[in-house]
């Protein structure tokens, strides 16, 4: 649950009683001195604080500092320097409000100075940072020493009101909230059966429509690639489940699909311990696509979804799929088995065959798909595909606005060469894995058909010690960006 949220236009007086504020600056030259600038709370201190520490003014974009003012109240001071990217912004923004959070405060009061332009985009980010980083991710401690701070309840802003209460900001810390949630779970409480009972229950009480094809459904259906993948596991729990909003007057829809492989150990070509740790956070992509969903109903965003998630287990058994199988797609596409570990294609393969059938206006998919995307761009950044260029240019577009960047690879059809089968249609994937990214798309882009259609390589879906607005290691990354997305469909 998200912190309730007070706006006062007036800006903080000495008087108002708050025992954690952020005060929030606009950036200053080196050279500036403190007692040029206009008035601000804690200016007196902010001084004797930076000349204690030998600091210039200007030192403190994108660098907070914290200390007591007069009234015993924790202060913290930034100032953000607007003309550098939403990405820098944000990271200066949370790194304050991480400063206030470390002593578990109920509230936190966030005090914005500058022009009105300033103060809104300073509101902005100070109240998007405190809304994602306020609540208490799932957390098993039972060491009252050892658990986790208490979840932000309040915030107060002041210097800056508006009448739709940051409703967008809201939706998208929601959605970004859930998803991190359910990527934490550990796997016994996320299996394939408790996602679907998880999911079922959100939708009932958001108003989408449930359905769900599960394996006795998909092998009758066809759905050779899903089958495969999903057979390995005892119970056969697994499900391609699709949830559907549709909105009154809108004229677009957009098809979400995620891969949720709730746990992932190789299969035959079994991981390594030290490979196979974390695999719970397989199901991200899915995950993704649901926190989207969430913040685009919170935010009522005028346009058609279908979400489409394909949540199994790859699991080593006497009935797994293995190397050299040779399985048929519910496309009528004939693949030959390369790497058991290269799963999270082929559960994709078959759900997005479903979502192109609806004929979507546009289709993206989300996926902690290949290690070679993490070893190209490391955790900062996740990779893009697409088969239309001006979906690429919208994607850069919405990373930029959003600070979850991202990078376009290129999927030539030359890249194929690397997927041919003497003995099926096409390869899997390659023993090489040299660009194996590339060829998990192009790969995947045989299942989209003429849909245009965008698929997003989750490198950053956990980065050490946050990312962007994000302080947990768990980043949620693409949800801000798949809003982004849908207000430009």
């Amino acid at each position: 649950m998200l912190a309730s949220l007070t706006q006062n236009a007036s800006s903080i007086s000495s008087s108002t009683k708050a025992t954690h504020i952020l005060v929030v600056l606009p950036q200053s030259a080196p050279s500036d001195k403190l007692q040029n600038k206009p008035d601000f709370l804690g200016k007196n201190v902010l001084e004797t604080l930076l000349s204690r520490r030998k600091i210039q003014l200007g030192e403190i974009t994108g660098n907070p500092v914290a200390a007591n003012i007069e009234s015993g109240s924790l202060c913290v001071w930034v100032a953000v320097d607007l003309s550098k990217s939403v990405f820098e912004q944000q990271t200066s923004i949370r790194k304050a409000v991480q400063l206030l959070l470390e002593e578990t405060p109920a509230e936190i009061n966030l005090a914005v100075y500058g022009d009105d332009g300033q103060r809104r985009a300073f509101a902005h980010l100070a109240i998007y940072a405190a809304w994602i980083n306020g609540p208490v991710l799932p957390s098993r401690k039972t060491d009252k020493k050892n658990t986790r701070r208490r979840p932000l309840a309040r915030i107060v802003v002041h210097g800056h009101k508006e009448a739709d209460s940051f409703a967008l900001l809201a939706a998208k810390a929601e959605g970004n909230l859930l998803t991190r949630e359910l990527t934490i779970l550990p796997p016994n409480e996320l299996t394939p059966e408790l996602y679907r009972r998880h999911v079922k229950k959100l939708a009932g009480t958001e108003g989408w429509k449930y359905q769900e094809f599960d394996v006795k459904a998909l092998r009758k259906m066809g759905a050779g690639a899903f089958v495969a993948v999903a057979q390995g596991s005892d119970p056969e729990d697994a499900a391609i489940v699709h949830l559907q909003r549709r909105v009154k007057k809108a004229n677009k829809t957009v098809a979400l699909v995620g891969k949720g492989i709730c746990f992932d150990t190789g299969g035959h070509n079994l991981k390594p311990a030290r490979h196979m740790h974390g695999m719970h956070e397989d199901m991200n992509g899915s995950a993704v696509a649901l926190g989207i969903l969430l913040a685009a109903t919170r935010a009522n965003l005028l346009v058609n979804i279908d979400c489409w998630l394909a949540i199994a287990q790859n699991h080593i058994s006497p009935h797994a799929y293995k190397q050299n199988d040779v399985i048929t797609t519910l496309n009528g596409t004939t693949v030959e088995i390369i790497h058991t570990d290269a799963e999270g294609r082929l559960v994709l393969a078959d759900t997005l065959t479903l979502a192109a059938r609806q004929k979507p206006d546009v289709m993206i998919d989300f996926a902690t798909l290949t290690g070679s995307m993490h070893v190209a761009l490391g955790s900062h950044y996740s990779g893009v595909f697409s088969n239309r260029e001006d979906l690429v240019q919208k994607a850069l577009t919405a990373g930029k606005a959003t600070g979850e960047r991202i990078w376009a690879f290129p999927m030539d059809a030359d890249y194929d060469a690397e997927l041919e089968s003497k003995i099926a249609d096409i390869k899997q994937c390659s023993l090489e894995g040299e660009a194996d990214h590339i060829l998990a798309a192009r790969f995947l882009n045989r299942f989209v058909d003429d849909v245009p259609w965008l698929h997003m390589d989750l490198s950053a879906s956990n980065s050490k010690s946050g990312l962007g607005a994000v302080g947990s290691d768990v980043t949620g990354f693409g949800v801000a960006w798949g809003v982004e997305m849908l207000g430009n469909p």
